[in-house]
Parts: C-alpha cells; structure tokens; sequence
C-alpha cells in the first residue's frame, strides 16, 4: 500500500484527498518505482482545477524521482536498485510508490539528489525543449521571459546565461526580479510596476526580442506580442493567469510577420529515445554547474492542499517538492 493523492471532483485545494492504494507488479514496459521525494508544478493545478480534464477519480502529479524496486519484461534502460526521476504521464507522481510506463523514466546521476531529480525533471525539460527544440536561438539573441523567479524561471536564467543569450525576466516584485538576475538573467522588470513591452523596447533600443516565453497566459499575451520584433517567436507554454482569448490571425501579420506556438512537453518527450536524449542535456548542464537546481519550498504529502494555495498565490519560488 502507498500513500496517495488523488481527486474525486475538480476544483479547489480542497478537493485533494490522501488515500491508501495498492502498488501491484509491474507489466510489459513498465517499472514500480518506490519514490523519495515529487515536484509541484502547475500543470497539477490546471488537472486539478479541470482546465486539463482527466478521467475522474484520478491521481496528480507529473514529477518525482525515486528507486526502482521493479521492472517488467521489455524494459532494457532501467534495473531494479536504479536511482531514477521522471516526467512522465499518465499522472501520479504524489504518492510513495507506484507502477508506471517506463519509457519516459530517466537513470539519476549519482551527483543528482533524489530531491533536486524531483524538482527538475518537468521544469528542466520544459527549458530543454524551449531552447533547444522550438525555434532556433543563438548566441546574442534576445528573449523575454515570464514568471522567471518560478521553477522554470530560474533554470531558464541560468541555461540562459550558460549559451550567451540575453535572456529579459519579468517577475512580480523587486524581489524575485533579483532573484532572476542573481540566476543569469540579463535584466529583469517588475511587471507590476514597469510596462513590461515599453521597458523591453528601452533595453533592446527599440528593436524587440527574438523570442518570447510565456507560461502566464492570459494577462501576458497582449504585452508579448508587443515586445517582439519583426518575424519574432511567441512561445506560449502554460496559462498561470488564465487561457488566452481567441486570436486573429491577422494581428500577427499586422504586427511584422510574427509567428507562434502552443507547444507541450509530453509531445517531446512521447518518444522513448528523445526523452532520454533530453534528459542527458539536463544532467549535463546541473553536473556541470551551469545550472543549479532551487528549491524554494518543501512541504510534506499530506500538506498537499497548501502547497497548492502557496502556488496559486504565488507566494513561493524556484522549485517546490513534496517530502515522503
């Protein structure tokens, strides 16, 4: 039996339960891995909330790192004992063990606590496929992006900063704007203070940026497109503030050719052999020093609900882990 979060109806905080389930054997490609320590990421919220709709009840949770205490016929990348982390669907990771598909489990470095693999498996892989697999960045070039004193944020300031790109954060106080420049980032606005489009337009000399990244949505979108340049890339990848509104098509030619993209992580990960490839760059930049991993808050499984409040009223930074 394992110790388990799961939800019944969506809605607030106070929809999480914590039950008793059993943890069988695994299948064919699939592992049962007894697990040390899972993230908190937003993703969670929108499952919860029922903006992402699961099939109810369900589980939740994306992130989590572990041992492997089994593996079923097939699996050839993982053996039982293996230090191991993951994002991976279906959802499930709040829990003290469970049976999952093996295919987008990862081998953890040993120089990689169970903790840190917790706290940046989803938020490090976002930034992999941000950087590295949307649209072509380069030395020198220019981005903005949102929300950078968050779990995602901080990993981007520094990946950032380990390739030459000037990388712009916005944040919602004085604050967490150091936070991201401590982190690599090249300038950091306080969006609650500044407008953020016309500051980014003093610091790129009226130019704009390369690329936007944008995982707070609705409140955002406007102003991102405002900041880019001609034939620039808007990065839409969460919706913190709320899902954006309708867009027509024709403010992007209005506003110089601009081009953008809805994209996810589990279609760059759903390939076995890309996750794994993904992963390798993320150990190599943590082992290296080049990025180290935040971790802002800690809460234990049972205090699941407000590790969901703190989230939603973003009252924590960097990454957040929940202790088993």
């Amino acid at each position: 039996m394992a110790r388990t979060v799961v939800i019944e109806v969506h809605g607030g905080p106070e929809v999480l339960k914590l039950v008793e389930r059993p943890v069988a054997d695994p299948g064919p490609g699939e592992i049962r891995i007894a697990q040390k320590s899972c993230g908190l990421n937003y993703i969670d919220v929108y499952q919860r909330m029922g903006l992402y709709k699961l099939t109810l009840p369900s589980a939740l949770g994306m992130e989590a790192a572990g041992v492997v205490e089994a593996v079923g016929e097939g699996v050839t990348h993982l053996k039982e004992g293996d230090r191991a982390a993951y994002a991976a669907s279906p959802p499930g990771a709040y829990t003290e063990a469970r049976v999952m598909p093996a295919g987008q489990v990862c081998p953890l470095p040993d120089g990689i606590s169970f903790e840190e693999g917790a706290a940046m498996m989803l938020k490090g892989l976002t930034v992999d496929y941000l950087f590295s697999r949307t649209t072509p960045i380069s030395k020198g070039d220019w981005v903005l992006f949102h929300a950078a004193a968050g779990g995602v944020g901080l990993i981007a300031c520094q990946w950032a900063k380990s390739e030459g790109i000037e990388l712009i954060a916005t944040a919602g106080s004085d604050a967490k704007c150091q936070m991201a420049l401590d982190h690599g980032a090249a300038h950091a606005i306080n969006y609650r203070t500044e407008d953020f489009a016309k500051r980014v337009r003093e610091i790129t000399n009226g130019r704009g940026v390369d690329v936007v990244m944008d995982s707070v949505g609705k409140d955002t979108f406007e102003g991102s497109l405002n900041s880019l340049r001609p034939l620039g890339m808007m990065i839409s990848f969460g919706n913190a503030s709320g899902p954006v509104p309708p867009v027509d098509i024709l403010t992007l030619a209005a506003r110089g050719s601009l081009k953008i993209t809805r994209p996810t992580l589990f279609t760059h990960i759903g390939d076995h052999a890309t996750c794994q490839e993904m992963a390798g760059r993320l150990f190599t930049k943590v082992n290296s020093g080049a990025v180290k991993i935040e971790i802002g808050q800690r809460f234990a499984l049972d205090q699941i609900a407000e590790a969901h409040r703190a989230l939603e009223a973003r009252r924590t930074t960097g990454s957040t882990v929940l202790t088993l």
